[in-house]
C-alpha cells in the first residue's frame, strides 16, 4: 500500500503546462502571464490635476519651491487672491498657458496648464470663480499626477510567470494592452461509468442511482481553476467507451473517471485504459478514498484519474491529488490548502496504517481566537465514507496513519477547505 505522500509526489510529477494562449485580458484573471509586458508609454501620459481645485505656481500662494506646505499662517484672507483665466475639464484636449499670479479652475484628471507646479484643492478656497482666495497653501508637485509617476516607458508592467490579479488587469488596460499572452486553464474531462447510473434529470427504478460524481467533480474542477467537461455517463461495450475516452483525450489535459475502480464496472473501463496507456491501481495508505487509480494515456502522456463510485470518498481524492495537479498547472506557487492547528471538539474514529482524512468544520473561538474543530464523518457511529453533511463541511482533519482515535481537546492538523457563508 502506498502512502498518501508518495502517490502524491507520483502525481505532481505528472502535471501537465498547457501552450500559451493569447486571451483577452478581461478573460485573464488568475492564470499564469506567458510573457514579459513593457509599457510603451508612460502611465499617466501627461502631468494631470489630482483632485478638484485651481492650478497655479506654489510660490503665487505662500508656497516654497520644493519645500513642504508653509505652517506659518497666511497673510489675511483676501491678500492672496487669484484670477481665475479659464478652465479646464478632464479629457481636455486644448493647450492652456498659466501665468504668473494667475490660477486655472482645474478638475481631477484634467491635463495641468503650462508653468502651473501644482493644484490649490477646492475645498481650500472660497472656490471663487473670477477670483479666487487660498485659504492655505501647497508646495510645489502637491497634487498633481506627474507624467510617468506611475510606469515610464520600458518599465515592466507584468513579469513573466506573474499570476494575474485585478491590478495586473489595470496595468495591462492602463498601458494599452487588449490581449495578453497566458498559460490557459488545463482542460478537464469528467466522465462517471457504471450500468447502475442514471442522470438527475431521470426517476431512478429499483437498482438504479443518479449519477452525483461527474456533477461534483466537475464543480470542483472549476473550484480548483480548470475548464471542465462534463461528458456524464459513458455506457456501453468496451468498443464504444474507447471512443468516448479517445475523444476526451483529444480535448483534455487531464481526465476524471468516477465508478473506474471498486464497482461493477470498473474492471471494464481498466481493460480500456490499458489498451491507451499505462495505468496504476495500487492502493494508498487514506481514508476514505484507498481505492483508487493514476495512469498516462496516450503519446502525450494525458493523466488520468480512476475514482471509486462513492461521491464522499471521490471527493476526497480530488482534493488531495486532482486539485493539486490543477494548481500547478496554472503556475501557483502553492498548490496545496492551507494547514492550520486546532483543537478537536469531539472524539474522531480512524483506522490504523491509513491516513485519517475527515470531513470538519472548522471555527475559531471568539475570545482566544484559537482554531477549534468539530469532525462531522467518523464521529459517533458515522461512518467517514458517508454522503450525509458534506456541504457542512469547510475543513479536512488530517490524522496520522498510527493513530486510531483522536479524544475531545486533543490538538490535530486541519486543511482548510472554504469559507461557508
Amino acid at each position: 500500500m502506498r502512502s498518501v505522500a508518495e502517490q502524491l509526489a507520483l502525481v505532481t510529477q505528472a502535471a501537465v503546462h498547457p501552450d500559451p494562449v493569447r486571451i483577452a485580458i478581461a478573460e485573464a484573471l488568475g492564470l499564469m502571464c506567458a510573457e514579459q509586458v513593457e509599457a510603451t508609454r508612460p502611465l499617466p501620459g501627461f502631468d494631470q490635476a489630482a483632485i478638484d481645485g485651481y492650478a497655479i505656481r506654489a510660490v503665487d500662494v505662500g508656497g516654497e519651491r520644493g519645500l513642504g506646505r508653509i505652517e506659518t499662517p497666511l497673510p489675511p484672507i483676501g491678500e492672496i487672491s487669484l484670477p481665475v483665466v479659464g478652465e479646464v475639464p478632464a479629457g481636455s484636449s486644448r493647450p492652456l498657458r498659466l501665468q504668473p499670479k494667475q490660477a486655472v479652475r482645474v478638475h481631477t484628471g484634467a491635463p495641468l496648464p503650462t508653468l502651473a507646479d501644482a493644484v490649490l484643492p477646492l475645498a481650500w478656497t472660497d472656490r471663487g470663480r473670477k477670483r479666487v482666495t487660498a485659504l492655505k497653501s501647497v508646495r510645489t508637485g502637491e497634487f498633481v499626477r506627474r507624467q510617468g509617476d506611475d510606469i515610464r516607458a520600458g518599465d515592466i508592467a507584468v513579469s513573466e510567470g506573474a499570476i494575474i490579479s485585478p491590478a495586473h488587469i489595470g496595468l495591462l488596460a492602463a498601458v494599452g494592452r487588449s490581449k495578453v499572452l497566458v498559460y490557459p486553464r488545463p482542460r478537464m474531462s469528467v466522465i462517471s461509468v457504471g450500468h447502475e447510473l442514471v442522470d438527475i434529470d431521470r426517476e431512478p427504478s429499483l437498482g438504479q442511482i443518479l449519477d452525483v460524481n461527474s456533477y461534483a467533480l466537475a464543480a470542483a474542477g472549476r473550484d480548483a481553476g480548470a475548464d471542465v467537461h462534463r461528458v456524464g455517463i459513458a455506457a456501453g461495450e468496451p468498443r464504444r467507451l474507447r471512443e468516448i475516452i479517445e475523444a476526451q483525450m483529444l480535448r483534455s489535459e487531464m481526465i476524471v473517471i468516477s465508478g473506474a475502480v471498486g464497482g461493477s464496472g470498473s474492471a471494464t473501463i481498466r481493460e480500456v485504459l490499458q489498451q491507451l496507456g499505462t495505468i496504476d491501481t495500487e492502493r494508498v495508505a487514506m481514508h476514505p478514498g484507498s481505492v483508487q487509480g493514476f495512469g498516462l494515456l496516450g503519446d502525450k502522456r494525458i493523466p488520468v484519474f480512476l475514482l471509486p463510485a462513492n461521491p464522499v470518498s471521490s471527493l476526497v481524492i480530488f482534493e488531495m491529488f486532482i486539485r493539486p495537479m490543477v494548481r500547478l498547472s496554472l503556475g501557483k506557487r502553492s498548490h496545496q490548502r492551507r494547514v492550520v492547528r486546532a483543537r478537536a471538539l469531539n472524539r474522531i474514529l480512524s483506522k490504523k496504517g491509513r491516513q485519517g482524512l475527515i470531513r470538519a468544520r472548522l471555527m475559531r473561538d471568539a475570545e482566544t481566537q484559537d482554531y477549534l474543530v468539530e469532525g462531522i464523518g467518523g464521529v459517533n457511529g458515522v461512518p467517514a465514507h458517508l454522503l450525509a453533511g458534506l456541504s457542512d463541511a469547510n475543513a479536512i482533519i488530517r490524522i496520522p496513519e498510527q493513530t486510531v482515535e483522536i479524544r475531545p481537546g486533543e490538538i490535530v492538523e486541519v486543511i482548510f477547505l472554504s469559507q461557508q457563508g
